[in-house]
């Protein structure tokens, strides 16, 4: 069982049982949610995860403002980031490893959105990566 929560610890929650994944994500709106060069995240299903508080959500559309392809909820009274829902994989989930309470087994397998990666960043033994665009 991992557990975490916020920075102001208003949303607490538990995420359950095995991975799908545990990915690196490039993209420019995680560098941009997380303001760092990427964000980790722990993949899983939706069923595995409980959350205790509140939660905000901001939905990202398409470049035409059409359907929505990722809800991100967050802490509204600190804004911390904690899970985002894949709308084109329903039931699969995101949970921002930063927000772990012991982030020191987080073993990232995956990259993704390389495409976007910054050009300084150097991620060793992360052989597996996926192009999106």
């Amino acid at each position: 069982m991992r557990t975490g929560h916020c920075l102001c610890g208003a949303v607490t929650f538990e995420l359950a049982g095995d991975l799908i994944a545990t990915a690196i994500c490039h993209c420019d709106h995680c560098q941009r949610q997380s303001g760092g060069a990427f964000s980790v995240n722990l993949v899983a299903h939706e069923s595995q995860l409980t959350v205790n508080g509140e939660l905000r959500t901001y939905e990202e559309r398409g470049e035409n403002n059409d359907d929505v392809y990722v809800r991100r909820k967050f802490c509204p009274s600190c804004g911390s980031p904690i899970v985002s829902e894949l709308a084109k994989t329903p039931g699969v989930i995101a949970v921002k490893a930063g927000v772990l309470d012991d982030k020191s087994a987080v073993a990232p397998n995956v990259q993704v959105w390389c495409v976007d990666k910054q050009p300084w960043v150097d991620l060793p033994g992360m052989a597996v990566s996926l192009d999106r665009e």
